[in-house]
């Protein structure tokens, strides 16, 4: 009798953009916190996921990629002009060929839970996804009506609809205050999944209308046609987007 044959598994690599100039926080990817650099826990995060195949950094500075060879991380070098860490990941991704699948992991989360990771690459179990995103539920009004952080609404397949600084769906006809105890709203949790032909397809489009009204790259995506699984987490972890924020990571003094 024959062996059975076995199905291909889906390759895919997480990479992390990590990028010197940041205008709130130079230099934040070599931070220190309790003893090693952000940079380095995030990667050290990523190995732990059990999807991934391989993890790389794709950084724009010699002193990100001389500090992540120190430590034994694999790191490629990128083009300084990119606009976003999508951009930025689909360079790395022609450096790094042989993928299925890319997940852009965010460079400034340095305690990001590797379950996260591999929710989102159980996404690309389903051969009809092209791209994939988390999401949470939201549980306080402040969050809600905070611009900064973006709202989703899903349709019947767990897939975006659309992505808004502002709270979508918009209840008429009752106070705002409310608004949760009448409707399920969902933040976005900024971390992608990408097939890789994919990937390549959509850094480049030109910018659309719709992103440069929310400011957000996602909407060029969908505004294209190309459709985003979503995937629920109750897992939120905390981005350092500037010194202040370093300091209430310090003050928690989690080391993993």
């Amino acid at each position: 009798m024959s062996e059975p044959v076995q199905n291909n598994p889906i390759r895919i690599l997480g990479l992390i953009p990590a990028r010197y100039a940041s205008k709130r926080f130079p230099g934040k990817p070599l931070i220190d916190i309790h003893g090693k650099s952000m940079i380095q826990r995030v990667y050290e995060q990523a190995l732990k996921s059990a999807t991934l195949s391989d993890v790389a950094i794709a950084t724009d500075d010699d002193r990100i990629l001389e500090h992540v060879r120190s430590f034994g991380g694999q790191v490629i070098m990128t083009s300084s002009n990119h606009q976003s860490g999508t951009d930025r990941c689909a360079e790395a991704a022609e450096k790094l060929p042989g993928f299925d699948v890319i997940i852009n992991i965010q460079g400034d989360e340095p305690y990001i839970d590797s379950r996260q990771i591999d929710l989102l690459g159980h996404c690309f179990a389903d051969p009809q996804t092209e791209l994939a995103t988390l999401v949470k539920i939201i549980t306080s009004t402040e969050e809600l009506h905070n611009i900064n952080s973006p709202k989703v609404i899903l349709n019947k397949n767990s897939e975006a609809l659309y992505f808004s600084r502002t709270p979508i769906p918009y209840l008429r006809d009752k106070n705002k205050d409310t608004w949760l105890l009448y409707h399920t709203y969902y933040k976005h949790i900024g971390v992608y999944g990408y097939r890789s032909d994919v990937l390549k397809k959509i850094t480049a489009l030109p910018v659309s209308l719709l992103e440069k009204a929310e400011s957000l790259e996602q909407l060029r995506w969908l505004e294209n046609g190309y459709k985003i699984k979503v995937a629920i987490t109750d897992i939120e972890t905390k981005a350092i987007d500037t010194p202040e924020d370093l300091k209430n990571i310090l003050k928690e003094k989690r080391i993993i």
